[in-house]
């Protein structure tokens, strides 16, 4: 049996510590941070809450004064009080109203890029198509070649 070396197995032990607190949670979010899918998430984030804010003033100033001219009132300002308990249900109306501008949104653009991939995907069977039946073409004249040959 071979005799270990305490010693060596300490600085082996000591080194990887160190490699580790050296990695430690800085380390860790800079091999977090520098995924791609990070960034993409972050742009996404943004523009979402810009997009957000854009479908809260349509909301608060165009579409909820045109439905309060049917009302003659601000849909926002509509409460219900039942003893201390004031529910703002008029807030809440505006913010559905929201959530469907958002959400048709949202699905118009999957629509779109859902078109757009399956054009490629069709261009691209398209083209496999052409090689394919261009390759059956060249195979044939080359078998009637070697056929022609063979019988010479």
């Amino acid at each position: 049996m071979k005799k270990v070396d305490k010693n060596k197995v300490k600085d082996v032990a000591e080194h990887q510590i160190d490699a580790i607190k050296k990695i430690g949670i800085i380390g860790e979010f800079k091999e977090f941070i520098s995924r791609g899918n990070v960034l993409d998430l972050a742009v996404g984030v943004i523009i979402g809450s810009a997009f957000q804010n854009l479908v809260t003033s349509l909301t608060n100033n165009i579409i909820s004064p045109i439905l309060g001219c049917f009302a003659d009132a601000d849909f926002s300002a509509y409460t219900l009080t039942l003893g201390g308990l004031t529910l703002k249900y008029g807030a809440f109306f505006t913010d559905i109203i929201n959530f469907i501008i958002m959400a048709f949104v949202v699905f118009i653009i999957v629509k779109f890029m859902n078109k757009l991939f399956r054009k490629k995907e069709d261009n691209k069977i398209k083209e496999v198509k052409k090689d394919v039946s261009k390759d059956s073409r060249e195979v044939i004249i080359l078998e009637e070649i070697r056929d022609l040959l063979k019988n010479k």
